[in-house]
């Protein structure tokens, strides 16, 4: 799965404001700086963060932006809603239509469960927990499979 760039950097300029505003609000040209970002693009996406409700705008001298709420606050989902991104794994959609004419493909149902796990987890995130890192507790196990259990080479005796 990829998400779009509008998605990514959102969640990465917000992640940056959550590290470096703590202290005064932060202007989006460092933003931009610090982590390669086109500082236009960045205006338009702030925009819907800020209609959204999750960054507040600081004017003046040391004007730039500000989280809303406090990091730990706001959740990964919120930020990609903000910008209207979705995550979507199929080219199907969820309504009647199917993605081969009328009919849905065979994968359709593992790709569409896939999508609510991604949502799940993005929804249970924090932007603090992006800044710290990810708990362990939050990570998925290690795959589990059933084994078949290996068969010994027969020998040829000569």
């Amino acid at each position: 799965m990829e998400l779009n760039t509008k998605a990514r950097y959102a969640v990465m300029a917000m992640a940056d404001l959550a590290k470096h505003g703590a202290v005064s609000a932060v202007p989006l040209s460092a933003i931009a700086e610090r982590q390669s970002l086109s500082l236009a693009y960045l205006e338009q996406i702030f925009l819907r963060l800020r209609r959204a409700g999750l960054v507040e705008s600081a004017r003046g001298r040391s004007g730039g932006y500000v989280l809303a709420r406090p990091a730990h606050a706001i959740h990964i989902d919120e930020i990609m809603k903000a910008v209207e991104e979705e995550t979507r794994l199929t080219r199907c959609l969820d309504a009647d239509v199917g993605c081969l004419h009328e009919h849905r493909c065979l994968t359709h149902d593992l790709w569409h469960a896939l999508g609510a796990h991604i949502v799940a987890f993005l929804a249970n995130v924090s932007l603090q927990e992006v800044v710290d890192g990810i708990p362990v507790g939050k990570l998925p196990d290690a795959p589990r499979r059933e084994t078949q259990p290996q068969r010994e080479p027969e020998l040829i005796a000569r």
